[in-house]
């Protein structure tokens, strides 16, 4: 409330109306909010430049659906984070029932349908559904024993039903993107570490064995003298984890069938695009070009040639990365990194302080969800990871993805807000 009227005029007075007015985010990490805000103005401008010699307005697009974002965090923020226990399984159904919607009414684009139109606007809702997962998880985990492998066991067989209607569009992206999230979210919980290895061992057995068979046999060895070390029935654990490394193999093999052609081509090629220099490795090897170019301090802002002329198509969603490479250098690309390494102790520090276990395996899931999009997105523009379609997060053009991000910030943002003051991490309760 303003100072009454008469009353005396005081900086103190001042000061408390002031704050009065935030008085829904007093205790909101503002650090964090800064940092993506301005990183989403960034991206518009790298996005503006991709574009410029085309006259098109993503970039536009791209500031005023963030600013929509930035409203709806700071609603987020501002509710107590817990009511979503009491809405879990609801927010579980309707992200499924939303995934069952793409493929039965959904828009086909670029060999995958993974669009709903509403409103004239295409709405990706596997994008949400790594929200509606993140919640559930949090509500499924918080109060539960990990250490019970029927209850791992459960945590991965409700994630399966979201992940395998994403897999089926197919987004191979979105469905890794599942994958990182579950592991980061059980270890949190305090699962044992070692179950954790053996769950992910399939799908390095799966990707081994087509890539160098000795090394698939070096592997399944490890893991086989893992298993026989960590469980008491020895027996059985020695020829379980055989046979789960053995039957990822087939497993895989069935998988590989599901996906597109040019699905392959992202998955093999990325080790040698020299292979299909104007087919499947087109994309990767232009990044490389583009970025390489950039040297210490880069082109220039729309100076890029790469990007000025067009040598990488869509280059404002996946590889806008590329853009920041051939612009603004090696520097450019080392401060658009620090960023995201301050946003990323930002959410582990949230983490740590949280009132309770929910809110920090919250702020754990969207870290999870953040930090593998920005290692999977740069690793694959400069050819260090396959091309799979996973995007800059608060960077790439994409109007579902940035408003799962920020819906993701109010998330964190409401944990940070409702905290206590003196909190330990998790994994030393």
């Amino acid at each position: 409330m303003p100072p009454k009227s008469g009353s005396k005029f005081t900086p103190n007075n001042l000061v408390k109306y002031l704050c009065s007015l935030f008085s829904p985010w007093q205790e909101i990490d503002w650090f964090l909010l800064l940092l993506v805000v301005g990183l989403t103005f960034f991206g518009g401008v790298v996005i503006r430049s991709t574009e410029i010699s085309e006259q098109l307005n993503h970039g536009f697009q791209h500031w005023y659906i963030g600013g929509i974002g930035w409203g709806i965090a700071l609603i987020i923020a501002s509710w107590r984070y817990q009511i979503l226990l009491q809405l879990h399984w609801l927010i579980y159904a309707l992200t499924n029932l939303s995934l069952l919607a793409v493929m039965i009414a959904g828009v086909t684009a670029k060999g995958a349908q993974r669009w709903l139109t509403i409103g004239g606007f295409n709405v990706q809702p596997s994008e949400f559904a790594k929200i509606g997962v993140i919640i559930t998880l949090a509500a499924l985990l918080h109060e539960s024993k990990t250490s019970s492998f029927s209850q791992v066991s459960r945590t991965l067989a409700i994630t399966a039903i979201p992940w395998g209607l994403v897999f089926l569009q197919p987004d191979l992206g979105t469905s890794l993107v599942f994958g990182a999230i579950v592991i980061s979210m059980l270890y949190w919980a305090n699962t044992n570490p070692v179950w954790l290895l053996l769950l992910i061992s399939p799908l390095v057995s799966a990707v081994l064995y087509h890539v160098y068979f000795p090394s698939w046999l070096l592997w399944t060895l490890t893991i086989t003298v893992i298993a026989w070390l960590a469980f008491p029935i020895k027996t059985v654990s020695v020829l379980s984890a055989i046979a789960l490394n053995c039957g990822a193999v087939e497993l895989g093999n069935f998988f590989w069938g599901l996906l597109k052609d040019y699905q392959k081509d992202r998955l093999v090629l990325f080790l040698a695009p020299e292979q299909d220099p104007l087919g499947g490795g087109y994309h990767l090897i232009q990044s490389r070009i583009a970025i390489g170019s950039g040297e210490m301090w880069g082109q220039g802002l729309h100076q890029g040639i790469q990007t000025q002329l067009n040598f990488i198509p869509e280059q404002h969603t996946d590889f806008i990365f590329s853009a920041v490479g051939e612009e603004l250098g090696f520097v450019g690309c080392i401060l658009l990194l620090i960023v995201y390494w301050l946003i990323f102790l930002r959410l582990v520090w949230i983490a740590s302080v949280a009132k309770d276990n929910f809110g920090s395996l919250l702020a754990i899931g969207v870290l999870s969800m953040i930090a593998f999009q920005v290692i999977v997105n740069i690793s694959m523009t400069i050819g260090l990871a396959p091309i799979t379609g996973i995007p800059l997060p608060w960077m790439s053009y994409g109007r579902s993805a940035l408003l799962t991000n920020f819906i993701a910030l109010g998330l964190v943002e409401s944990v940070a807000n409702y905290r206590e003051r003196k909190k330990n991490f998790m994994r030393n309760n």
